[in-house]
């Protein structure tokens, strides 16, 4: 399936959208993992596909380098969300 550009612009404005929800409904100070969990839930609600902690293995001219990097949310497989508070 091609993706446009428009397409992944509408994905991250829907996606800060929900950001901001979760954190007007929960308010500043909690862990970053409730922020994502309740992110994750928000985005499933309706109707985006998102995966969790996915490992980011890195590929360098050809050597597969195993790291312990860790994607907070990936959201159809397109959009990277990573929470820093």
């Amino acid at each position: 399936m091609l993706v446009t550009k428009k397409q992944v612009t509408q994905l991250s404005y829907d996606i800060t959208g929900f950001a901001i929800k979760v954190h007007k409904n929960l308010g500043p100070g909690l862990l970053e993992s409730i922020y994502e969990t309740c992110l994750k839930y928000e985005l499933e609600r309706n109707g985006y596909t998102v995966k969790q902690q996915v490992v980011a293995n890195i590929i360098y001219d050809g050597l597969l380098i195993e790291t312990s990097l860790r994607i907070d949310l990936l959201v159809n497989d397109l959009v990277v969300v990573e929470l820093k508070l």
